[in-house]
């Protein structure tokens, strides 16, 4: 994978046999057609939420256990059927574009969420944080500062850079975003 992006013009993803995707790396990364995509490109791998989208005074959530995620409304505007609102969908956000940086933190309210530290991971230029919230199983994976405060055992806030969610069809796995 890292070959491909590095050194490839276009990357064609197959699974089963089957493309999934030929764009070029970077549109692989920002804007997947799938799950598959979503979660095959990059590392660590895409973090995904099972949430239900909710229309609340002129705004949309993204809803999953005790959190509430406000969603863009540029966001919005690039649904492809606006008839996910008030479904469940699949939301993805990629490591990096979950920060535990209290200012950042303190910049975004309405992405935000409590999390318990379970590892943390130096890896020199970076820090992974894994992580366990409410309404979700699995745990979460945040690429933060190397210099990050957070250890394993800490109840902490962190935020999502929500300009960078991903959304997809429950049942059929694609994207419900237009570029």
């Amino acid at each position: 994978q890292t070959e491909a992006m590095t050194m490839g013009s276009r990357i064609v993803i197959m699974k089963d046999g089957f493309i999934q995707q030929v764009d070029t790396p970077q549109n692989n990364y920002d804007y997947p057609n799938n799950k598959f995509v979503a979660g095959f490109i990059g590392s660590p791998q895409m973090n995904f939420f099972d949430v239900t989208l909710k229309a609340e005074n002129g705004n949309v959530y993204a809803y999953f256990g005790d959190n509430k995620v406000l969603v863009p409304k540029e966001k919005i505007a690039k649904f492809k059927d606006e008839s996910y609102i008030g479904k469940e969908v699949v939301m993805g956000i990629r490591p990096e574009n979950i920060d535990d940086a209290p200012e950042f933190v303190a910049a975004h309210p309405e992405a935000s969420m409590k999390v318990h530290v379970e590892v943390t991971e130096l890896m020199g230029s970076e820090t992974y944080l894994y992580f366990s919230t409410s309404g979700k199983a699995e745990n979460v994976i945040a690429r933060v500062d190397p210099r990050t405060k957070t250890r394993a055992g800490d109840d902490v806030v962190v935020a999502m850079d929500t300009s960078r969610l991903h959304f997809f069809d429950k049942d059929t796995e694609e994207t419900i975003l237009n570029r």
